[in-house]
Protein backbone atom coordinates (compact mmCIF):
# COMPACT_ATOMS: atom_id res chain seq x y z
CA UNK A 1 0.00 0.00 0.00
CA UNK A 2 1.45 3.21 -1.55
CA UNK A 3 0.84 6.29 0.81
CA UNK A 4 1.21 10.03 0.23
CA UNK A 5 2.49 12.32 2.95
CA UNK A 6 0.49 15.60 3.05
CA UNK A 7 1.63 18.18 5.03
CA UNK A 8 0.69 18.84 8.45
CA UNK A 9 -2.80 19.97 8.89
CA UNK A 10 -6.82 18.76 10.83
CA UNK A 11 -8.22 15.63 8.99
CA UNK A 12 -9.90 14.50 11.55
CA UNK A 13 -13.32 13.81 9.87
CA UNK A 14 -16.13 12.69 10.29
CA UNK A 15 -16.89 15.69 12.56
CA UNK A 16 -20.09 16.83 14.20
CA UNK A 17 -21.59 19.86 12.70
CA UNK A 18 -23.33 21.52 15.70
CA UNK A 19 -25.17 25.20 16.60
CA UNK A 20 -23.79 26.47 19.31
CA UNK A 21 -26.35 29.02 21.39
CA UNK A 22 -25.04 31.84 23.50
CA UNK A 23 -25.63 34.81 25.05
CA UNK A 24 -27.67 35.03 28.50
CA UNK A 25 -30.24 38.90 27.04
CA UNK A 26 -32.53 38.63 24.33
CA UNK A 27 -30.65 41.49 22.47
CA UNK A 28 -27.28 39.13 22.44
CA UNK A 29 -28.52 35.66 21.44
CA UNK A 30 -26.51 34.48 18.67
CA UNK A 31 -25.66 30.72 16.96
CA UNK A 32 -22.31 29.62 15.54
CA UNK A 33 -22.00 26.73 13.64
CA UNK A 34 -18.68 24.54 14.63
CA UNK A 35 -17.74 20.94 14.13
CA UNK A 36 -14.31 21.93 16.22
CA UNK A 37 -16.52 19.96 19.38
CA UNK A 38 -15.87 17.20 21.17
CA UNK A 39 -16.33 14.82 24.46
CA UNK A 40 -13.14 15.09 27.15
CA UNK A 41 -14.73 13.78 29.83
CA UNK A 42 -16.92 11.35 31.58
CA UNK A 43 -17.30 12.25 35.56
CA UNK A 44 -18.22 15.18 35.70
CA UNK A 45 -19.10 15.28 32.36
CA UNK A 46 -17.13 18.10 29.87
CA UNK A 47 -17.32 18.81 26.33
CA UNK A 48 -14.97 21.49 24.26
CA UNK A 49 -15.62 24.34 21.34
CA UNK A 50 -12.71 25.70 19.79
CA UNK A 51 -13.43 29.46 17.73
CA UNK A 52 -11.55 31.58 16.41
CA UNK A 53 -11.24 35.15 18.71
CA UNK A 54 -12.56 37.42 15.87
CA UNK A 55 -15.81 35.01 15.88
CA UNK A 56 -18.91 37.43 17.21
CA UNK A 57 -19.69 34.25 19.50
CA UNK A 58 -16.21 34.38 20.89
CA UNK A 59 -17.07 36.96 23.21
CA UNK A 60 -20.38 36.99 24.01
CA UNK A 61 -19.61 33.19 25.66
CA UNK A 62 -16.09 34.27 26.97
CA UNK A 63 -18.08 37.19 29.13
CA UNK A 64 -21.17 34.46 29.95
CA UNK A 65 -18.90 31.57 30.97
CA UNK A 66 -21.55 29.60 29.47
CA UNK A 67 -23.29 27.75 26.10
CA UNK A 68 -25.31 25.55 24.57
CA UNK A 69 -24.52 23.08 22.16
CA UNK A 70 -27.51 22.15 20.07
CA UNK A 71 -26.89 18.93 17.55
CA UNK A 72 -28.24 18.97 14.44
CA UNK A 73 -29.58 16.98 11.94
CA UNK A 74 -31.16 16.70 8.01
CA UNK A 75 -34.04 19.21 8.82
CA UNK A 76 -31.61 22.01 10.48
CA UNK A 77 -29.04 21.41 7.88
CA UNK A 78 -29.19 24.23 6.10
CA UNK A 79 -29.93 26.41 8.92
CA UNK A 80 -26.97 25.13 10.00
CA UNK A 81 -24.40 26.04 7.28
CA UNK A 82 -26.52 29.80 7.25
CA UNK A 83 -25.51 29.97 10.72
CA UNK A 84 -21.91 29.20 10.21
CA UNK A 85 -21.22 32.27 7.20
CA UNK A 86 -23.15 34.72 8.43
CA UNK A 87 -22.03 37.00 11.65
CA UNK A 88 -24.15 37.91 14.44
CA UNK A 89 -22.60 41.44 14.10
CA UNK A 90 -25.10 41.85 11.20
CA UNK A 91 -28.10 39.38 11.14
CA UNK A 92 -30.30 38.21 13.94
CA UNK A 93 -29.59 34.39 12.96
CA UNK A 94 -32.74 32.54 15.52
CA UNK A 95 -34.98 35.43 13.22
CA UNK A 96 -33.68 34.76 10.21
CA UNK A 97 -33.67 31.12 10.59
CA UNK A 98 -36.82 31.07 12.14
CA UNK A 99 -35.37 29.54 15.17
CA UNK A 100 -36.73 29.36 18.49
CA UNK A 101 -35.05 30.39 21.60
CA UNK A 102 -36.23 28.57 24.73
CA UNK A 103 -34.99 28.86 28.32
CA UNK A 104 -32.48 26.01 29.44
CA UNK A 105 -32.99 24.72 32.70
CA UNK A 106 -29.69 25.48 34.19
CA UNK A 107 -28.27 28.15 32.38
CA UNK A 108 -29.33 31.52 31.07
CA UNK A 109 -27.86 31.06 27.39
CA UNK A 110 -30.95 29.70 25.85
CA UNK A 111 -31.67 26.21 23.54
CA UNK A 112 -33.07 26.02 20.00
CA UNK A 113 -36.02 24.41 20.27
CA UNK A 114 -35.37 22.71 16.76
CA UNK A 115 -32.66 20.77 17.54
CA UNK A 116 -33.95 17.41 18.74
CA UNK A 117 -30.63 17.38 21.72
CA UNK A 118 -29.77 20.69 23.46
CA UNK A 119 -26.40 20.22 25.89
CA UNK A 120 -25.92 22.90 28.17
CA UNK A 121 -22.40 23.98 29.48
CA UNK A 122 -20.81 25.90 31.45
CA UNK A 123 -17.03 27.28 30.90
CA UNK A 124 -14.73 26.18 32.93
CA UNK A 125 -11.10 27.08 31.00
CA UNK A 126 -10.12 28.57 28.18
CA UNK A 127 -6.84 27.55 26.82
CA UNK A 128 -5.05 29.88 24.11
CA UNK A 129 -3.52 27.19 21.46
CA UNK A 130 -2.79 29.92 18.59
CA UNK A 131 -5.90 30.22 15.63
CA UNK A 132 -8.40 29.41 18.15
CA UNK A 133 -9.06 28.87 21.78
CA UNK A 134 -10.38 26.44 23.48
CA UNK A 135 -13.45 26.38 25.91
CA UNK A 136 -13.06 23.24 28.41
CA UNK A 137 -16.68 23.30 29.62
CA UNK A 138 -18.70 21.15 32.06
CA UNK A 139 -22.33 19.88 30.91
CA UNK A 140 -24.95 20.62 33.42
CA UNK A 141 -27.83 19.77 31.44
CA UNK A 142 -29.24 17.48 29.15
CA UNK A 143 -32.65 17.98 26.73
CA UNK A 144 -33.90 15.76 24.60
CA UNK A 145 -37.14 16.00 22.15
CA UNK A 146 -39.78 13.61 23.96
CA UNK A 147 -40.42 12.16 20.61
CA UNK A 148 -37.49 10.22 19.94
CA UNK A 149 -37.82 8.92 23.18
CA UNK A 150 -38.44 5.09 22.86
CA UNK A 151 -41.54 4.82 24.79
CA UNK A 152 -40.55 0.75 25.61
CA UNK A 153 -37.13 1.32 26.42
CA UNK A 154 -36.90 4.69 28.21
CA UNK A 155 -33.92 5.28 25.91
CA UNK A 156 -33.21 8.48 23.62
CA UNK A 157 -33.03 6.97 19.99
CA UNK A 158 -30.66 9.62 18.60
CA UNK A 159 -30.43 7.57 14.98
CA UNK A 160 -34.10 8.62 14.61
CA UNK A 161 -33.40 12.36 14.59
CA UNK A 162 -31.24 11.62 11.19
CA UNK A 163 -27.98 13.64 12.40
CA UNK A 164 -25.65 15.05 9.93
CA UNK A 165 -21.98 15.18 10.19
CA UNK A 166 -19.13 17.37 8.53
CA UNK A 167 -16.83 15.76 6.39
CA UNK A 168 -13.93 17.79 4.70
CA UNK A 169 -16.74 20.90 3.51
CA UNK A 170 -19.10 18.95 3.10
CA UNK A 171 -22.57 18.21 5.43
CA UNK A 172 -23.91 13.65 5.26
CA UNK A 173 -26.24 11.85 6.85
CA UNK A 174 -25.03 8.77 8.74
CA UNK A 175 -25.35 5.59 6.64
CA UNK A 176 -25.33 2.18 7.60
CA UNK A 177 -25.08 0.57 11.01
CA UNK A 178 -21.84 -1.66 10.86
CA UNK A 179 -22.47 -2.79 14.86
CA UNK A 180 -22.78 -1.85 18.35
CA UNK A 181 -19.67 -1.29 20.63
CA UNK A 182 -17.72 -4.47 21.43
CA UNK A 183 -19.39 -6.21 18.66
CA UNK A 184 -16.04 -7.67 17.39
CA UNK A 185 -15.33 -9.39 20.62
CA UNK A 186 -19.06 -10.06 21.84
CA UNK A 187 -19.34 -12.88 18.82
CA UNK A 188 -16.23 -14.69 20.23
CA UNK A 189 -17.71 -14.49 24.26
CA UNK A 190 -20.32 -16.13 22.89
CA UNK A 191 -18.56 -18.67 21.16
CA UNK A 192 -16.89 -19.52 24.17
CA UNK A 193 -19.90 -19.50 26.21
CA UNK A 194 -21.33 -22.18 23.30
CA UNK A 195 -18.13 -24.00 23.76
CA UNK A 196 -18.36 -24.34 27.31
CA UNK A 197 -21.65 -26.01 27.49
CA UNK A 198 -21.09 -28.96 24.82
CA UNK A 199 -17.82 -30.03 27.11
Amino acid sequence: MTKVEWKAGNMLYPLPAVMVSCGTKPEDYNIITISWAGTVNTDPPMVSISIRPSRHSFNIIKEAGEFVINLTNKELAFAADWCGVKSGRDVNKFKEMKLTPVPASKINTPLIAESPVNIECKVKQVIELGTHHLFLAEVVAVNADEKYLDKSTNKFDLRQTDPIAYLHGSYYTLGENLGRFGYSVRKKKEKRKEAGKEI
